[in-house]
């Protein structure tokens, strides 16, 4: 497969076929293949040496036999899962699709499939979100924790992305966001906004001023500055000037650090009912 591959993954949830249409999108604009990924976590089971040291062999043999029914039913269900889901994705227009099941810690999965990866695509939530502590949308924190390349988390619904916002604090992976904004195609044709939040309109303005040249974009560009609390700033504008997608460095020097790396992580991917693009 191509270095640059776009790794969605997909747990069956309501998310799914958002994270199916995300991905598609960036494929299409990076030309770029599709990896669609099922990760079957770790289970529990029985301790078998208390029961092999007793009269009871055969509740372990029958649960030898309930462990192996129940890996194959969960593999299957993956492939069925992965089945609907490429049938979205190549329907959404991406360019090449091919899809994988694997097994064990969603992390360690991860190191793995983003190699030759340029993104990783999740949904906000998982299949499990109400009721398990281990599912897809409990770990979106690890995931932007310990990804190496760009994350998207995809909103509830995909739509057509026409405008996008750049958190921006000034600090150096925000200066290397806009860096890789300002050559990579996912962006052509999009209608950028930079956004600073600070309390010090001078030293905000320098750093909007500085972005905007650095962004070097043959098009008008928003900028703004605001003071206030980051997340409830970077909502409100999101919702006031209909932005489609929110893209932030990685790590920051500022508030905007709590957002991606933090506490408040979960909280922000509330407030914007839109896909967060968190740029490596």
């Amino acid at each position: 497969m191509a270095v640059g591959k776009v790794v969605a993954l997909v747990d069956g949830s309501s998310y799914s076929t958002s994270v199916c249409e995300h991905a598609a999108w960036i494929a299409s604009r990076h030309q770029v293949p599709v990896e669609l990924v099922h990760v079957i976590g770790r289970r529990e089971t029985a301790p078998h040496d208390l029961l092999e040291d007793s009269a009871r062999g055969d509740l372990l043999d029958r649960l030898r036999e309930m462990e192996g029914q129940r890996h194959a039913l969960a593999d299957q269900m993956g492939e069925a899962i992965l089945a609907e889901a490429a049938a979205l994705t190549t329907a959404a227009g991406a360019p090449e699709v091919h899809r994988k099941v694997r097994h064990g810690d969603l992390i360690e999965a991860l190191h793995e499939l983003e190699v030759d990866a340029r993104y990783i695509v999740v949904g906000k939530r998982g299949a499990a979100a109400d009721f398990a502590k281990l599912h897809l949308g409990s770990n979106i924190e690890r995931v932007v924790r310990a990804s190496r390349v760009n994350v998207m988390v995809a909103s509830r619904a995909f739509s057509k992305v026409k405008r996008f916002l750049v958190a921006y604090d000034g600090g150096r992976s925000a200066r290397k966001a806009i860096e890789l904004i300002s050559r990579s195609p996912l962006y052509t044709g999009l209608k950028p906004h930079i956004l600073t939040v600070s309390p010090n309109t001078a030293e905000a303005q320098r750093q909007l001023e500085a972005a905007e040249e650095a962004l070097n974009w043959s098009g008008d560009v928003v900028t703004d500055a605001a003071p206030g609390d980051a997340e409830k700033v970077i909502a409100g504008y999101v919702e006031e000037n209909c932005i489609d997608l929110l893209v932030m460095g990685a790590y920051g020097h500022s508030r905007v650090r709590n957002l991606l790396v933090g506490s408040t992580t979960s909280q922000m991917m509330r407030s914007c009912r839109i896909p967060v693009l968190i740029v490596r």
